[in-house]
């Protein structure tokens, strides 16, 4: 998730709750997303017949979007954003990782961000959510998962939220029977959703939650971001939250993360790390890209690298240049350690939406990647590493 936010969202917070309207808070949210989650081809999406008839065979999974966030009904089909359960099925997605961003500051940058300012105080009253998530995080992240929940529970068996390896193969089973099915796994961008307190990871494993990072955009009490002032290391509560996600079977998570963060992590995970939406030094120098050293030091944790679709991860805005950044990751972290982080509906521009996933499965041929190869890639590692892992 990146810059704007607050700015466009604050007048509109504002009215709504002056006039107690949740209608034009959600209307102002609305059109906040459709400024900042753009793509730059819009549906129908056009590929190769022999693109469909591969993609059609995938396991396609994407390790990170922001929807929840934005108070869109996801049954529905929408004309803005770049997720929801009718676009997923259209892509073929069987599990999208949706996470809870639970604060980011304002006038976002990658280079430099204090923890001073809350803009997703301003989408909670805009689109009216409880009172206790105004003034605290963790009831921000339990909202959001709630809201999976009754995704889940509305949805006549469509979408369903995975928190086990029961859960997985249950729905696999059933994806054989139905395959216009689809499944959501709950993550947290940034660890200062614990309130400071990192016992409160008991509370978001048993809310459902699977995945964590411990910083976003700045940094927190556990650990350094790589937009952060200090950029340090995992803190002392950090290394804590880490043996207490672990003990709970929740992935560590180190996308936005410092390179100390990472340094630390790294030499203390006794399970797989995964960065879940990410760039790659060598393909875009910028702080929030991972270094090639770092990129192996995950796979070697048995961990996974979701290439990110946006240009300053991918290094351009089109299926060929997220093909080419994937094509870099498998050389330098071997093709069992690849995977999709799109950042979808996370104030970035990207390509397509989720119901156009074919023209990356097209890109990935163009790009000579074989046909076992982009099965991995698209979904088969995140599928191995998810039956792995899960609890």
């Amino acid at each position: 998730m990146r810059r704007g936010l607050g700015l466009a969202v604050a007048t509109g917070a504002a009215a709504a709750t002056a006039v107690g309207s949740r209608l034009l808070g959600r209307a102002l949210v609305g059109r906040t997303e459709a400024r900042l989650c753009t793509t730059s081809v819009r549906p129908p999406y056009h590929a190769s017949d022999r693109a469909r008839a591969l993609h059609q065979r995938l396991w396609v999974a994407d390790l990170h979007a922001d929807s929840l966030l934005w108070g869109r009904d996801l049954l529905e089909r929408s004309e803005r954003g770049h997720v929801d359960v009718p676009r997923l099925v259209d892509g073929n997605v069987a599990l999208q990782v949706l996470a809870a961003t639970t604060k980011s500051p304002r006038h976002l940058n990658l280079e430099r961000n204090d923890d001073r300012s809350d803009d997703v105080v301003l989408l909670a009253l805009a689109l009216g959510w409880p009172p206790a998530t105004w003034r605290r995080l963790l009831p921000r992240a339990l909202h959001l998962a709630a809201r999976a929940d009754d995704l889940a529970a509305r949805s006549d068996g469509r979408f369903r939220v995975i928190r086990s390896r029961d859960d997985l193969a249950a729905y696999e089973a059933a994806r054989n029977f139905g395959p216009r099915l689809t499944a959501g796994l709950l993550a947290i961008e940034g660890a200062h959703a614990l309130d400071g307190d990192p016992a409160n990871v008991e509370v978001v494993a048993d809310a459902g939650f699977r995945m964590m990072s411990p910083s976003h955009f700045f940094d927190t009490a556990f650990g350094g971001s790589a937009h952060g002032i200090e950029k340090g290391g995992l803190t002392a509560a950090g290394r804590e939250m880490v043996g207490r996600m672990e003990a709970r079977r929740m992935l560590v998570d180190v996308a936005h993360a410092s390179a100390a963060t990472i340094d630390d992590i790294l030499a203390m995970a006794a399970r797989p790390v995964v960065a879940s939406h990410t760039g790659f030094r060598g393909v875009a120098d910028n702080s929030r890209n991972l270094t090639d050293d770092h990129a192996r030091g995950i796979a070697e944790t048995g961990g996974l690298l979701g290439v990110g679709f946006w240009p300053t991860a991918c290094g351009g805005d089109d299926a060929a240049a997220i093909a080419w950044a994937i094509r870099y990751a498998v050389d330098v972290a071997g093709i069992e350690h690849v995977g999709l982080g799109s950042d979808f509906d996370g104030a970035v521009p990207v390509p397509f939406d989720s119901s156009g996933l074919v023209v990356l499965t097209d890109a990935l041929i163009a790009a000579g990647v074989t046909d076992d190869e982009i099965a991995m890639v698209m979904g088969g590692n995140a599928r191995r590493l998810l039956a792995d892992v899960l609890p």
